[in-house]
């Protein structure tokens, strides 16, 4: 285009050069026609056009892995669009776009600032159904994350209404997600359905939906033909995660364990908190599958601790029950019950039926571990082996000296030991404590 005069056109021509490379996976190229267009703009005083070659030139850096640059010419880019100094035409792109980027790399807080501000500039632009649709889904998403699972559904679904072809895609996605985690397997695989009619890769979420269906094998073969399918950086660290969980649950540490590192390695890159809240739980689990309980405990509870700051209760549950699975390898049973009824109360309050189940199986397998004693004989025995008096004991359960007596008792007699130390030992026997 050398031999163009230099005028607004020519930059708008650039524009979309820049666009075709960046969607065909050109970020070197893109990034100079961005460059070029943003340029001619300043000089002929053509806000839209100045505003559209920053945020193309912000997305086509962050995916060359320079986020900090990246973000800070996509703010510049929202200045203007915020100031209203920019077409509502073009506005709404550069707002989906911006959008686009923040879930890219998990930049929570700026998706719910901009999320927020979109919304509210949908209400000013009714009949630019596209951008409300947009607006919906990065809404529905959010909402997810907080728990908000009702509200999170009916915003996918209204965007179903707003948006057409591959963009009804990712509403569609999103309340396959929803209905996942709410157990509603036969409506969540036909929504993942709708999504793959329009878009065939959209998200590790059907593999997820065969794993909690128990198709151990089936949800396998799909998650590894998706890991090396999806290569971009964003899409990938949601795929590794899921992948950690199904190979473990098909007892491939290995593998699990290749997939945790590179997780690790993008979060170190990207430095998002969401990132390594993910990449954190995905090591956690694979250390405790390799045994090394101590140490997953340390990443575990700093993937809670990031879930708890970005207000994610699924995520930070799902957490505390790999906390709880490395308490009880320590012998720490206590610890262990308080985070699984943690983590059943969150799951039951969310409408979480799968992981509520799953963490109640968790508690029945742990409420009875002593053969012949009832759930109270058994939490006082190990309250025993902790090394606790019967007025210790009674203190913490609420309950009489008298009562602790009589359950000490019921144990020395449905055990047969004759002693409180006999009783020490066999709960550490069987790993009660």
């Amino acid at each position: 285009m050398s031999g163009q005069p230099d005028c607004p056109e020519q930059g708008y021509l650039l524009l979309a050069e820049g666009f075709r490379s960046f969607h065909g996976g050109d970020a070197t190229t893109a990034l100079a026609m961005f460059g070029q267009a943003t340029a001619i703009g300043e000089r002929f005083g053509e806000k839209d056009l100045v505003t559209l070659g920053l945020q193309g030139q912000g997305r086509a850096l962050m995916r060359q892995g320079e986020i900090v640059r990246g973000l800070s010419l996509l703010d510049e880019a929202m200045i203007a669009v915020t100031a209203g100094e920019v077409t509502p035409l073009n506005a709404g792109g550069v707002y989906c776009s911006v959008l686009d980027a923040c879930g890219e790399i998990f930049d929570i807080q700026r998706a719910q600032e901009w999320t927020a501000a979109l919304e509210k500039w949908c209400e000013s632009q009714p009949d630019l159904a596209p951008f409300r649709g947009h607006c919906l889904v990065r809404r529905a998403e959010l909402l997810q994350l907080h728990g908000s699972w009702a509200q999170a559904l009916e915003s996918a679904r209204q965007a179903t209404e707003w948006l057409s072809g591959s963009a009804a895609s990712a509403a569609f996605y999103q309340i396959g997600e929803v209905l996942r985690l709410r157990g509603k397997f036969t409506e969540s695989a036909e929504a993942y359905r709708q999504a793959g009619v329009v878009y065939r890769r959209p998200g590790p979420g059907p593999a997820q939906l065969r794993l909690a269906q128990g198709r151990v094998d089936a949800a396998n073969a799909m998650i590894r033909r998706l890991v090396e399918e999806v290569r971009e950086t964003g899409p990938r660290a949601r795929v590794l995660a899921a992948y950690v969980e199904i190979v473990l649950a098909g007892k491939d540490i290995p593998a699990a364990r290749a997939a945790a590192d590179e997780l690790a390695e993008i979060a170190a890159r990207w430095d998002m908190p969401f990132l390594h809240a993910l990449s954190s739980a995905s090591c956690g689990a694979v250390l405790l599958a390799e045994g090394h309980a101590r140490t997953a405990l340390a990443e575990l509870s700093r993937s809670w601790s990031l879930w708890c700051e970005l207000q994610a209760p699924h995520e930070a549950s799902c957490v505390q029950c790999l906390l709880a699975l490395a308490h009880r390898e320590l012998g720490d049973e206590e610890n262990a019950l308080e985070e699984l009824h943690a983590a059943r109360d969150t799951f039951q309050r969310l409408g979480a039926s799968v992981d509520f189940g799953r963490v109640s199986t968790l508690l029945t397998g742990s409420a009875r571990p002593a053969g012949p004693l009832t759930d109270r004989e058994a939490q006082v025995l190990r309250l025993v082996a902790a090394g606790m008096t019967n007025r210790a004991i009674s203190a913490k359960l609420a309950i009489s000296e008298k009562t602790v007596a009589r359950h000490l008792s019921n144990i020395f007699t449905k055990l047969d030991l004759s002693s409180r130390s006999a009783a020490t030992a066999y709960a550490y026997e069987r790993k009660l404590v």
